[in-house]
């Protein structure tokens, strides 16, 4: 391979990986479609009423369309990008979503996540971790997330504007818990 060429190709996989079928989601559901989508990327997945993660594709729980809704989502080191993000739109309980080391998470993807209809009603807890290419706006973008209860960001670089955009968050949000662990 050219030089730059394996990380190209890495890019190109990722995001075949993150390509939407909207037939699969109609075929198996949108919880479904959404855990194979998180898995493939690397991302971990809790299904309501289990304590375990599901992290293995080939392991994924079969059963009647719809008995699987997943409450928790764990992307760390994973693959996650925007075009992706589609696959979010169909969940209707989850409440707990994790962000750690995704290098495609950018303030589009935070953006995305607050217009979710599904997600504003669902979404309790969000962690934002090490995401280098996270800034201000995308953080800001959050405050559309109503039952937000819990907001956790650490090692993010790009945030230049603490308290301005802490403040803001905070006002567009009263009952948020926010914890901060930035330089």
């Amino acid at each position: 391979l050219p030089p730059g060429g394996c990380r190209a190709f890495w890019g190109w996989l990722n995001a075949v990986f993150n390509k939407v079928d909207h037939e699969r989601i109609r075929a198996v559901g949108p919880d479904r479609a959404a855990s194979e989508w998180l898995l493939r990327c690397g991302a971990l997945v809790r299904f309501r009423g289990s304590p375990r993660w599901q992290q293995d594709y080939n392991g994924l729980p079969t059963g009647p369309l719809g008995k699987y809704k997943i409450e928790a989502i764990s992307a760390t080191d994973s693959c996650i990008m925007y075009r992706g993000f589609e696959y979010l739109d169909g969940l209707e309980h989850v409440t707990d979503i994790k962000l750690e080391k995704c290098m495609y998470i950018q303030d589009e993807c935070l953006q995305r996540l607050s217009e979710t209809s599904n997600l504003q009603k669902s979404l309790q807890q969000l962690k934002i971790i090490s995401c280098g290419n996270v800034t201000d706006r995308g953080i800001l973008a959050l405050h559309k997330l109503t039952n937000l209860e819990y907001l956790y960001l650490s090692d993010l670089p790009g945030i230049r504007e603490k308290e301005m955009t802490f403040r803001v968050l905070q006002q567009a949000l009263p009952n948020l818990h926010l914890e901060l662990d930035l330089e």
